[in-house]
């Protein structure tokens, strides 16, 4: 393995320990706010990554769900995040 194979795994490594911590918060609030006693229906996950030359892209993946099932999901999710961005000016602005 050269220096730079060794240093892109390192690399590769590094954004796989940080989806996997994100995915463990996620699950940490979700057992928070519903229990123990649960089951995840549907799951979408969209990642962006950057690439060493700069260029970026998303991965989207959606698990149990039709393409456009995603996209209603997506929409749900759109109006949340919305909420939270007010929720958050309101509390910066007092």
């Amino acid at each position: 393995m050269t220096y730079e194979d060794a240093d892109d795994h390192h690399a590769a490594n590094g954004a796989r320990t940080k989806l996997m911590e994100e995915v463990a918060q996620q699950m940490d609030a979700i057992e928070a706010d519903f229990g123990d006693d649960f089951e995840i229906l549907k799951v979408l996950t969209i990642v962006m990554v950057k690439r060493p030359d700069g260029d970026a892209g998303l991965r989207i993946r959606n698990m149990d769900m039709s393409p456009l099932e995603a996209v209603g999901l997506l929409s749900m999710a759109q109006d949340v995040l919305k909420v939270q961005a007010a929720t958050r000016q309101e509390d910066d602005d007092s």
